[in-house]
């Protein structure tokens, strides 16, 4: 972690070299607090100024066309999220997923590879810092799709808000394949079968988990499952926690030979580099929840520093323990008579399961939002929870029919997240701070829109094709 005063020259000298000429508003901004950033994707509603709204209907008194959307977690208070609390957000944010693959990874990519995870990790932090670049010139942009919105207007909402759903789709068809391959693990000894269903025991078991966790989905108060963020990260920790410990005592020989460089393979795993990365989608969240946005910056090189101080640990770690037989998802190649193995093969499935609900929110926020002002609770929570149980029934049907976890999730990288993550916020941080982007800005934003462009199509190229030869290959057994 960087220091206190190193980290603020750090940022100084990123500010001066990348920014703008310094601008003499400084944003202070409210926070929505809900289910900790789990609302990343909801725009602001607004509200009549001019009259009270009655408490059932949220129709205005006074007759104007003001759409009103209340949502009991969702408070504007003081923004009030200290430098620590930021960071913790963050990293909350961005490990997930990226940490089970980063090990395979390295291993196909050759150990040079680790230079493309850092480097994404440094370019990432400064969309990152830009991010908060956009949210200073509007102090009544609040969310990701408000900043498209600000820079290119309704379309660039629409683009952003495509690309956001996208990539929670994705995502949550990602977790559903972890969960299948990991729970016959945890749950070894069962045997499940049931009469007239042709489908495999841990098909079953996947299914069952779902639907255990489907009613999470019906819930319209985000704060009553607030602490699923918490358990979210406490999981992601347990896991990195557990491969130290099989490194360490495990009894493991971590002697395994390395490759320099597979360049062949780059195509293919810069994707689940690009996913490791994800997160930038609630990045305006923590933006506008801390008591200072000025330290935003110190806030993204902190956390991009650590996650990828811990990725490419992970990463070393896991090739060297397992090396050529290392699994897409580590924990599948840990040894199963150890502890520690048992505990991640746990984290690793309650994982998921913390997600759905995190996940489904902003969609569902954004639907509950697009209904009629007139429509009651209870119609509202019926629409809210039969189209998130049909979506999730959706995931699981596509998780178990194409059940190949590193190809969904570099597709996931380089088609979605490599232009959430890269190209977007350049885009975005160009069309509205032109007029005062110095020339270095322009150049480094520029060359980060082509690299994230050229990653993005050979990616989705190589992943696409591998995904579709491992559908054939299924097929043909």
């Amino acid at each position: 972690m960087f220091s206190s005063v190193s980290s603020t020259k750090f940022n100084q000298c990123w500010s001066s070299f990348f920014d703008e000429k310094p601008h003499r508003n400084q944003v202070v901004s409210e926070s929505v607090h809900g289910a900790q950033l789990a609302a990343a994707a909801v725009k602001s509603s607004s509200s009549c100024a001019t009259c009270d709204l009655e408490e059932e209907s949220k129709v205005c008194k006074c007759g104007k066309d003001v759409e009103v959307f209340s949502l009991q977690s969702e408070h504007h208070v003081k923004a009030n999220s200290s430098f620590t609390h930021s960071v913790i957000n963050m990293i909350g944010m961005l490990i997930g997923l990226g940490q089970l693959s980063t090990p395979y990874a390295l291993e196909n990519g050759g150990w040079s590879s680790v230079f493309l995870l850092l480097g994404l990790g440094i370019m990432c932090a400064y969309t990152s810092h830009i991010i908060g670049k956009c949210l200073e010139e509007d102090s009544g942009s609040k969310t990701y799709q408000d900043i498209g919105e600000q820079a290119f207007g309704s379309r660039g909402r629409i683009i952003a808000s495509t690309f956001i759903y996208l990539e929670i789709f994705l995502a949550l068809v990602s977790y559903t394949i972890s969960l299948s391959d990991n729970l016959p693990l945890v749950l070894e000894a069962a045997h499940v079968r049931l009469p007239g269903i042709h489908l495999s025991a841990s098909q079953i078991l996947t299914t069952i988990a779902v639907l255990v966790a489907l009613p999470t989905l019906w819930l319209r108060d985000l704060s009553s499952i607030s602490f699923l963020s918490f358990g979210g990260i406490l999981m992601s920790l347990l896991i990195f926690t557990t491969i130290a410990c099989t490194a360490a005592f495990g009894g493991v020989r971590g002697n395994h030979y390395i490759p320099v460089l597979q360049l062949h393979k780059i195509p293919g795993i810069s994707g689940l580099y690009i996913f490791s990365y994800a997160g930038h989608i609630v990045f305006p969240n923590i933006y506008t929840a801390m008591k200072d946005p000025s330290k935003f910056t110190k806030v993204s090189i902190t956390s991009f520093t650590i996650v990828t101080i811990l990725y490419t640990a992970l990463a070393f770690m896991g090739a060297k323990l397992f090396g050529p037989s290392v699994s897409s998802q580590f924990t599948l190649s840990m040894p199963p008579h150890l502890v520690a193995t048992k505990i991640a093969l746990w984290a690793t499935v309650l994982t998921p399961m913390t997600k759905y609900a995190l996940e489904f929110a902003p969609f569902a926020i954004q639907l509950e939002h697009k209904l009629p002002p007139t429509m009651s609770s209870r119609s509202r929570m019926l629409i809210r929870g039969i189209t998130g149980s049909v979506l999730l029934l959706l995931i699981l049907a596509l998780a178990l029919s194409v059940p190949y976890f590193e190809h969904v999730l570099s597709l996931t990288g380089s088609l979605v997240s490599v232009a959430i993550s890269l190209i977007f916020p350049c885009a975005f941080y160009l069309k509205i701070c032109w007029p005062r982007v110095s020339k270095a800005a322009v150049v480094v934003n520029g060359g980060l829109i082509i690299v994230g462009a050229i990653l993005a199509v050979v990616g989705t190229i190589s992943s696409s094709k591998s995904l579709i030869q491992s559908i054939q290959r299924g097929h043909s057994t």
